[in-house]
Protein backbone atom coordinates (compact mmCIF):
# COMPACT_ATOMS: atom_id res chain seq x y z
CA UNK A 1 0.00 0.00 0.00
CA UNK A 2 1.11 3.82 -1.31
CA UNK A 3 -0.30 5.66 1.44
CA UNK A 4 1.49 8.95 0.02
CA UNK A 5 -0.90 8.28 -3.08
CA UNK A 6 -3.79 8.41 -1.31
CA UNK A 7 -4.76 12.40 -1.88
CA UNK A 8 -8.21 12.93 -3.19
CA UNK A 9 -7.19 15.53 -5.58
CA UNK A 10 -5.36 13.39 -7.35
CA UNK A 11 -8.52 10.78 -7.66
CA UNK A 12 -9.50 12.17 -11.30
CA UNK A 13 -6.57 12.12 -12.76
CA UNK A 14 -5.50 8.27 -11.76
CA UNK A 15 -9.17 7.18 -12.72
CA UNK A 16 -8.52 8.52 -16.00
CA UNK A 17 -5.30 7.02 -16.30
CA UNK A 18 -7.22 3.63 -15.51
CA UNK A 19 -9.92 4.58 -18.50
CA UNK A 20 -6.97 4.79 -20.84
CA UNK A 21 -4.99 1.74 -19.68
CA UNK A 22 -8.14 -0.54 -20.02
CA UNK A 23 -9.11 1.12 -23.37
CA UNK A 24 -5.57 0.22 -24.80
CA UNK A 25 -5.63 -3.38 -23.65
CA UNK A 26 -8.91 -4.55 -24.90
CA UNK A 27 -8.78 -2.36 -28.06
CA UNK A 28 -8.35 -5.88 -29.93
CA UNK A 29 -11.54 -6.79 -28.93
CA UNK A 30 -13.09 -3.85 -30.38
CA UNK A 31 -15.86 -2.62 -27.81
CA UNK A 32 -18.28 -0.05 -27.65
CA UNK A 33 -17.30 3.06 -25.64
CA UNK A 34 -16.31 2.31 -21.83
CA UNK A 35 -18.05 3.28 -19.60
CA UNK A 36 -16.38 5.11 -16.32
CA UNK A 37 -17.95 3.91 -13.22
CA UNK A 38 -16.24 6.34 -10.41
CA UNK A 39 -15.88 5.86 -6.85
CA UNK A 40 -16.01 8.41 -3.85
CA UNK A 41 -12.44 9.70 -3.76
CA UNK A 42 -12.67 9.20 0.33
CA UNK A 43 -14.09 6.84 2.61
CA UNK A 44 -15.28 4.36 0.38
CA UNK A 45 -14.42 1.19 1.67
CA UNK A 46 -16.63 -1.23 4.26
CA UNK A 47 -13.66 -3.45 5.20
CA UNK A 48 -10.01 -2.24 6.32
CA UNK A 49 -7.53 -4.82 8.49
CA UNK A 50 -4.93 -3.26 10.18
CA UNK A 51 -1.64 -4.96 12.18
CA UNK A 52 -1.25 -3.35 16.25
CA UNK A 53 2.32 -2.28 17.31
CA UNK A 54 2.78 -2.74 21.02
CA UNK A 55 5.11 -0.03 22.17
CA UNK A 56 5.07 0.20 26.05
CA UNK A 57 1.44 1.92 27.34
CA UNK A 58 1.00 2.68 23.47
CA UNK A 59 -1.22 0.62 21.13
CA UNK A 60 -1.70 1.55 17.75
CA UNK A 61 -2.94 0.74 14.37
CA UNK A 62 0.09 0.34 10.84
CA UNK A 63 0.08 -0.42 7.67
CA UNK A 64 2.98 -1.14 5.69
CA UNK A 65 3.80 1.40 2.92
CA UNK A 66 5.43 0.04 0.35
CA UNK A 67 6.84 3.26 -1.37
CA UNK A 68 8.80 3.93 2.07
CA UNK A 69 9.26 -0.16 2.76
CA UNK A 70 8.64 0.77 6.44
CA UNK A 71 5.63 0.24 8.88
CA UNK A 72 3.60 3.08 9.39
CA UNK A 73 1.29 4.34 12.24
CA UNK A 74 -2.40 4.38 10.81
CA UNK A 75 -4.45 6.21 13.23
CA UNK A 76 -6.96 7.06 10.91
CA UNK A 77 -7.37 5.69 7.04
CA UNK A 78 -8.80 7.61 4.49
CA UNK A 79 -10.23 4.70 2.21
CA UNK A 80 -11.69 3.30 4.84
CA UNK A 81 -15.81 4.30 5.57
CA UNK A 82 -16.57 7.04 8.63
CA UNK A 83 -17.67 4.58 10.60
CA UNK A 84 -14.56 2.71 10.55
CA UNK A 85 -12.48 5.60 11.13
CA UNK A 86 -14.70 6.60 14.21
CA UNK A 87 -14.28 2.70 15.63
CA UNK A 88 -10.36 3.03 14.86
CA UNK A 89 -10.80 5.35 17.49
CA UNK A 90 -12.91 4.44 19.85
CA UNK A 91 -11.89 0.63 19.99
CA UNK A 92 -7.96 1.88 20.62
CA UNK A 93 -9.32 3.92 23.75
CA UNK A 94 -10.86 0.61 24.97
CA UNK A 95 -8.04 -1.73 24.16
CA UNK A 96 -4.84 1.04 25.24
CA UNK A 97 -5.69 0.59 29.30
CA UNK A 98 -6.83 -3.24 29.34
CA UNK A 99 -4.51 -5.86 29.46
CA UNK A 100 -6.60 -9.21 29.05
CA UNK A 101 -7.68 -7.64 25.66
CA UNK A 102 -4.51 -6.42 24.20
CA UNK A 103 -1.84 -9.10 25.45
CA UNK A 104 -0.35 -10.70 22.32
CA UNK A 105 -3.44 -8.72 19.71
CA UNK A 106 -1.67 -8.65 16.79
CA UNK A 107 -4.49 -7.54 14.05
CA UNK A 108 -7.79 -5.97 13.89
CA UNK A 109 -10.11 -6.56 10.95
CA UNK A 110 -13.43 -4.06 10.31
CA UNK A 111 -16.42 -5.09 8.30
CA UNK A 112 -19.19 -2.10 7.91
CA UNK A 113 -22.51 -1.32 5.90
CA UNK A 114 -23.49 1.53 4.81
CA UNK A 115 -26.67 1.21 6.97
CA UNK A 116 -24.53 1.41 10.01
CA UNK A 117 -23.67 -2.06 11.30
CA UNK A 118 -19.81 -3.01 11.88
CA UNK A 119 -18.30 -6.06 13.10
CA UNK A 120 -15.02 -6.01 14.66
CA UNK A 121 -12.43 -9.09 14.37
CA UNK A 122 -9.61 -9.19 17.23
CA UNK A 123 -6.80 -11.39 16.44
CA UNK A 124 -4.38 -12.68 18.99
CA UNK A 125 -0.91 -14.62 19.07
CA UNK A 126 -2.44 -16.47 22.14
CA UNK A 127 -5.44 -18.69 23.37
CA UNK A 128 -8.67 -16.74 24.63
CA UNK A 129 -10.10 -17.48 27.64
CA UNK A 130 -13.10 -16.71 29.82
CA UNK A 131 -11.20 -13.78 31.44
CA UNK A 132 -10.86 -12.46 27.84
CA UNK A 133 -15.07 -13.24 26.87
CA UNK A 134 -15.84 -11.37 30.30
CA UNK A 135 -13.63 -7.90 29.27
CA UNK A 136 -14.73 -8.19 25.56
CA UNK A 137 -18.52 -8.30 26.52
CA UNK A 138 -18.02 -5.47 28.86
CA UNK A 139 -16.05 -3.55 26.06
CA UNK A 140 -19.18 -4.24 23.64
CA UNK A 141 -21.04 -2.73 26.11
CA UNK A 142 -19.37 0.56 26.37
CA UNK A 143 -18.97 0.83 22.23
CA UNK A 144 -22.54 0.04 21.66
CA UNK A 145 -23.44 3.15 23.43
CA UNK A 146 -22.25 4.63 20.09
CA UNK A 147 -22.55 1.53 17.77
CA UNK A 148 -24.07 -1.24 16.16
CA UNK A 149 -21.12 -3.23 17.19
CA UNK A 150 -20.33 -7.18 17.12
CA UNK A 151 -17.25 -8.28 18.31
CA UNK A 152 -14.77 -11.41 17.66
CA UNK A 153 -12.06 -12.69 19.11
CA UNK A 154 -9.68 -14.98 17.14
CA UNK A 155 -6.70 -17.19 17.54
CA UNK A 156 -4.92 -20.64 16.32
CA UNK A 157 -7.92 -23.02 15.73
CA UNK A 158 -10.37 -20.50 17.99
CA UNK A 159 -13.29 -18.25 17.25
CA UNK A 160 -15.38 -16.61 20.06
CA UNK A 161 -18.46 -14.56 18.46
CA UNK A 162 -19.88 -12.64 21.33
CA UNK A 163 -23.10 -12.17 19.25
CA UNK A 164 -23.09 -13.03 15.46
CA UNK A 165 -20.49 -12.95 12.75
CA UNK A 166 -21.98 -11.36 9.92
CA UNK A 167 -23.39 -7.95 9.20
CA UNK A 168 -26.63 -6.87 7.23
CA UNK A 169 -26.22 -4.38 4.25
CA UNK A 170 -28.75 -2.94 2.86
CA UNK A 171 -28.52 -1.34 -0.34
CA UNK A 172 -30.55 0.77 -2.58
CA UNK A 173 -30.88 -0.63 -6.04
CA UNK A 174 -32.28 0.57 -9.10
CA UNK A 175 -35.49 1.70 -7.00
CA UNK A 176 -35.08 -1.45 -4.29
CA UNK A 177 -34.10 -1.88 -1.00
CA UNK A 178 -31.71 -4.98 -0.85
CA UNK A 179 -30.38 -6.89 2.07
CA UNK A 180 -27.56 -9.01 2.27
CA UNK A 181 -26.17 -10.71 4.81
CA UNK A 182 -22.62 -10.73 4.53
CA UNK A 183 -20.42 -13.40 7.01
CA UNK A 184 -16.64 -12.43 8.27
CA UNK A 185 -14.15 -13.96 6.63
CA UNK A 186 -16.40 -14.64 3.01
CA UNK A 187 -15.86 -12.11 0.51
CA UNK A 188 -17.93 -9.56 -0.15
CA UNK A 189 -17.69 -6.37 -2.64
CA UNK A 190 -15.29 -3.96 -0.19
CA UNK A 191 -16.63 -0.42 -1.77
CA UNK A 192 -20.56 -0.47 -1.12
CA UNK A 193 -21.55 2.75 -3.14
CA UNK A 194 -19.37 1.24 -6.65
CA UNK A 195 -21.23 -2.17 -5.88
CA UNK A 196 -24.50 -0.35 -6.27
CA UNK A 197 -23.26 1.54 -9.57
CA UNK A 198 -22.10 -2.57 -10.30
CA UNK A 199 -25.40 -4.12 -9.48
CA UNK A 200 -27.49 -0.89 -11.68
CA UNK A 201 -25.41 -1.77 -14.79
CA UNK A 202 -25.91 -5.34 -14.78
CA UNK A 203 -29.59 -4.94 -14.70
CA UNK A 204 -29.58 -2.13 -17.07
CA UNK A 205 -27.51 -4.63 -19.55
CA UNK A 206 -30.16 -7.58 -19.23
CA UNK A 207 -33.14 -5.08 -19.09
CA UNK A 208 -34.65 -6.59 -22.12
CA UNK A 209 -33.17 -10.30 -21.63
CA UNK A 210 -35.78 -13.62 -22.08
CA UNK A 211 -35.74 -17.08 -20.56
CA UNK A 212 -33.61 -18.06 -17.32
CA UNK A 213 -30.01 -16.87 -16.25
CA UNK A 214 -27.08 -19.27 -15.50
CA UNK A 215 -24.75 -17.44 -12.41
CA UNK A 216 -21.49 -18.77 -11.75
CA UNK A 217 -19.43 -17.92 -8.69
CA UNK A 218 -22.63 -16.42 -7.03
CA UNK A 219 -21.40 -16.08 -3.39
CA UNK A 220 -23.94 -14.53 -1.15
CA UNK A 221 -25.98 -14.06 -4.30
CA UNK A 222 -25.10 -10.52 -4.50
CA UNK A 223 -25.86 -10.34 -8.39
CA UNK A 224 -28.27 -12.88 -8.50
CA UNK A 225 -31.10 -11.52 -6.04
CA UNK A 226 -30.61 -7.95 -7.91
CA UNK A 227 -30.74 -9.69 -11.47
CA UNK A 228 -33.67 -12.34 -10.75
CA UNK A 229 -36.19 -9.46 -11.83
CA UNK A 230 -35.54 -9.79 -15.35
CA UNK A 231 -35.42 -13.11 -15.89
CA UNK A 232 -38.46 -16.26 -15.53
CA UNK A 233 -36.40 -18.26 -13.41
CA UNK A 234 -32.14 -17.94 -11.74
CA UNK A 235 -29.94 -20.66 -11.07
CA UNK A 236 -26.69 -20.15 -9.72
CA UNK A 237 -23.87 -21.84 -8.26
CA UNK A 238 -21.58 -21.27 -5.47
CA UNK A 239 -18.85 -23.46 -3.96
CA UNK A 240 -18.41 -21.65 -0.53
CA UNK A 241 -20.48 -23.21 2.34
CA UNK A 242 -20.35 -19.81 4.48
CA UNK A 243 -21.50 -17.80 1.15
CA UNK A 244 -24.17 -20.20 0.24
CA UNK A 245 -25.46 -20.55 3.72
CA UNK A 246 -25.73 -15.98 3.39
CA UNK A 247 -27.38 -16.83 -0.27
CA UNK A 248 -30.48 -18.49 1.23
CA UNK A 249 -30.65 -15.90 3.91
CA UNK A 250 -30.52 -13.23 1.37
CA UNK A 251 -32.97 -14.92 -1.20
CA UNK A 252 -35.53 -14.96 2.11
CA UNK A 253 -34.82 -11.44 3.22
CA UNK A 254 -35.67 -10.19 0.09
CA UNK A 255 -38.58 -12.47 -0.72
CA UNK A 256 -37.34 -13.87 -4.12
CA UNK A 257 -39.11 -16.76 -5.02
CA UNK A 258 -37.20 -17.34 -8.92
CA UNK A 259 -33.62 -18.07 -7.77
CA UNK A 260 -32.39 -21.40 -6.66
CA UNK A 261 -28.73 -21.96 -5.63
CA UNK A 262 -26.68 -25.08 -5.77
CA UNK A 263 -23.48 -25.66 -3.67
CA UNK A 264 -20.90 -26.99 -6.02
CA UNK A 265 -17.88 -25.55 -8.20
CA UNK A 266 -17.92 -24.28 -11.92
CA UNK A 267 -15.73 -26.67 -12.98
CA UNK A 268 -17.93 -29.33 -11.66
CA UNK A 269 -20.85 -27.80 -12.85
CA UNK A 270 -19.94 -27.54 -16.53
CA UNK A 271 -19.20 -31.11 -16.22
CA UNK A 272 -22.74 -31.57 -15.05
CA UNK A 273 -24.01 -29.94 -18.06
CA UNK A 274 -21.83 -31.51 -20.18
CA UNK A 275 -22.74 -35.26 -18.70
CA UNK A 276 -19.37 -36.29 -18.06
CA UNK A 277 -20.65 -37.02 -14.42
CA UNK A 278 -23.82 -37.38 -12.20
CA UNK A 279 -23.80 -35.71 -8.63
CA UNK A 280 -25.78 -36.01 -5.77
CA UNK A 281 -26.39 -32.72 -5.41
CA UNK A 282 -28.25 -32.08 -8.55
CA UNK A 283 -30.58 -35.47 -7.95
CA UNK A 284 -33.50 -33.05 -7.41
CA UNK A 285 -32.96 -30.33 -9.72
CA UNK A 286 -34.21 -30.59 -13.47
CA UNK A 287 -31.11 -28.97 -15.59
CA UNK A 288 -33.24 -29.73 -18.64
CA UNK A 289 -36.15 -27.51 -17.47
CA UNK A 290 -34.09 -24.37 -17.50
CA UNK A 291 -34.18 -22.42 -20.86
CA UNK A 292 -30.86 -20.29 -19.75
CA UNK A 293 -30.35 -17.66 -22.49
CA UNK A 294 -28.18 -15.85 -20.42
CA UNK A 295 -24.80 -17.12 -18.37
CA UNK A 296 -23.49 -14.81 -15.72
CA UNK A 297 -20.30 -14.84 -14.47
CA UNK A 298 -17.87 -12.86 -11.56
CA UNK A 299 -15.04 -15.13 -11.07
CA UNK A 300 -11.92 -15.02 -8.68
CA UNK A 301 -8.82 -13.30 -10.22
CA UNK A 302 -7.64 -16.99 -11.74
CA UNK A 303 -10.30 -16.24 -14.64
CA UNK A 304 -12.46 -19.21 -15.97
CA UNK A 305 -10.79 -22.64 -16.72
CA UNK A 306 -11.04 -23.87 -20.25
CA UNK A 307 -13.96 -25.97 -19.65
CA UNK A 308 -16.22 -23.83 -18.25
CA UNK A 309 -15.53 -21.65 -21.13
CA UNK A 310 -16.64 -24.22 -23.46
CA UNK A 311 -19.97 -23.98 -21.82
CA UNK A 312 -20.56 -20.42 -21.61
CA UNK A 313 -20.14 -20.28 -25.52
CA UNK A 314 -23.43 -22.13 -25.91
CA UNK A 315 -25.07 -19.10 -24.17
CA UNK A 316 -26.43 -16.56 -26.40
CA UNK A 317 -25.24 -13.98 -23.91
CA UNK A 318 -22.65 -13.80 -21.21
CA UNK A 319 -22.18 -11.04 -18.62
CA UNK A 320 -18.69 -11.26 -17.15
CA UNK A 321 -17.77 -8.81 -13.85
CA UNK A 322 -13.74 -9.37 -13.33
CA UNK A 323 -11.55 -8.40 -11.18
CA UNK A 324 -8.55 -9.34 -13.28
CA UNK A 325 -7.68 -7.50 -16.70
CA UNK A 326 -5.24 -10.14 -18.07
CA UNK A 327 -7.05 -13.11 -16.80
CA UNK A 328 -10.69 -11.29 -18.39
CA UNK A 329 -8.59 -10.39 -21.52
CA UNK A 330 -7.30 -13.95 -21.85
CA UNK A 331 -10.45 -15.40 -21.47
CA UNK A 332 -12.06 -13.08 -24.36
CA UNK A 333 -9.30 -14.32 -26.83
CA UNK A 334 -11.78 -17.61 -26.19
CA UNK A 335 -14.91 -16.00 -25.85
CA UNK A 336 -14.50 -14.04 -29.15
CA UNK A 337 -14.25 -16.34 -31.48
CA UNK A 338 -18.03 -17.01 -30.76
CA UNK A 339 -19.14 -13.61 -28.98
CA UNK A 340 -18.91 -9.84 -29.23
CA UNK A 341 -18.35 -7.06 -26.68
CA UNK A 342 -21.62 -5.38 -26.39
CA UNK A 343 -20.82 -3.14 -23.03
CA UNK A 344 -18.07 -2.72 -21.70
CA UNK A 345 -17.65 -1.16 -17.93
CA UNK A 346 -14.63 0.66 -15.75
CA UNK A 347 -15.72 -0.06 -11.97
CA UNK A 348 -13.26 1.83 -9.73
CA UNK A 349 -13.61 -0.49 -6.78
CA UNK A 350 -10.08 0.30 -5.28
CA UNK A 351 -8.83 4.39 -5.77
CA UNK A 352 -5.21 4.84 -5.96
CA UNK A 353 -4.33 1.27 -6.76
CA UNK A 354 -3.72 -0.24 -9.92
CA UNK A 355 -6.46 -2.85 -9.32
CA UNK A 356 -9.35 -2.34 -12.32
CA UNK A 357 -12.54 -3.94 -11.65
CA UNK A 358 -14.73 -4.35 -15.13
CA UNK A 359 -17.42 -5.77 -16.84
CA UNK A 360 -18.68 -6.86 -20.43
CA UNK A 361 -21.74 -8.10 -22.00
CA UNK A 362 -21.35 -10.37 -24.94
CA UNK A 363 -23.63 -11.45 -27.33
CA UNK A 364 -23.72 -14.28 -30.33
CA UNK A 365 -21.89 -13.25 -33.41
Amino acid sequence: MNLAAMDPKNYNDQLQHKRVTLEQEFAEFTPPQLEVFASEPEHYRMRAEFRVWHDGDDLYYYMFDKALNEKVRTDQYLPAGELINEMMTALMEELRPNHDLRFKLFQVDFLSTLSGEILVSLLYHRQLNDTWREQAELMKQHLSQRFNVNIIGRARKQKIDLDKDYVVESLEVDGQTLQYKQIENSFTQPNAKVSVKMLEWAIDVTSNSTGDLLELYCGNGNFSIALAKNFDRVLATELAKPSVDAAQYNIAANNVDNLQIIRMSAEDFSDAMAKKRDFRRLKDVDLDSYNCNTIFVDPPRAGIDDDTLKLMQNYDNILYISCNPETLKDNLRTLSQTHQVTRFALFDQFPYTHHMESGVLLTRK
